[in-house]
């Protein structure tokens, strides 16, 4: 059975984050981390987005939104991965292969990989744990996925997600640290569950939209 908990214990802090993305949501969950006391390094391909992120505002992927100080930008993925404590994933789901295989030298091992885009891999029919543990397989892996908007998190108003891993200890303590005053994370054991729902959500939005454009009713 699928455990769904929170914890109620004060989430420690102090971690060191790296963040691989510099849209929009890799932007946004860099900010949550930073809010719950992590140190945040966030690596993005393009120098431009590095540049304007250092400036303060990521205005390509989240216009109008003030980045706020201590999030250190960079180009270069080896300093962002360097002394990890966590590794979000933020990058789409086609191009995660590429960007593990280019990070992977620089991982330490026994970090917790944390999945944050939806989807299956086009060419193999993979989900995305299964290309992490295939490329990583020393790098526990989990899954944040959820009701959010990359602009209601960028702005800290009120949202919830969950995180999920094979090994409920692993989710629950990531939950806990990621966890912040309008970021609430709850934890499940059911990784592939949670993996299946968010790359369907999008195929079921798309179905719902034709049934709605073409005035079929509920």
């Amino acid at each position: 059975m699928t455990k769904k908990t929170t914890s109620g214990r004060r989430p420690p802090s102090g971690w060191r984050v790296a963040v691989l993305g510099g849209g929009a949501w890799g932007t946004a969950l860099a900010l949550a981390m930073l809010r719950a006391g992590h140190f945040v390094r966030l690596y993005a391909r393009d120098s431009e987005t590095v540049a304007a992120i250092d400036r303060g505002e990521n205005a390509r992927y989240l216009p109008g939104i003030a980045i706020e100080p201590g999030i250190v930008a960079t180009s270069d993925i080896a300093a962002a991965l360097g002394g990890a404590d966590c590794v979000l994933a933020v990058t789409p789901a086609q191009s995660l292969r590429a960007v593990l295989a280019a990070a992977a030298d620089h991982i330490p091992k026994g970090v917790p990989l944390v999945l944050c885009a939806k989807g299956i891999e086009r060419d193999t029919g993979a989900l995305l744990s299964a290309i992490v543990e295939e490329i990583l397989p020393d790098n526990p892996v989990a899954a944040l996925s959820g009701p959010s908007f990359a602009t209601d998190v960028a702005r800290g108003l009120p949202t919830a997600v969950v995180v999920a891993a094979r090994d409920g200890e692993v989710a629950a303590d990531l939950a806990a640290r990621f966890s912040a005053e309008n970021l609430r994370c709850y934890s499940s054991d059911d990784l592939i569950g949670v993996e299946i729902g968010g790359a369907l959500k999008n195929v079921f939005a798309i179905a719902a939209g034709a049934v709605t454009g073409a005035g079929l009713g509920a």
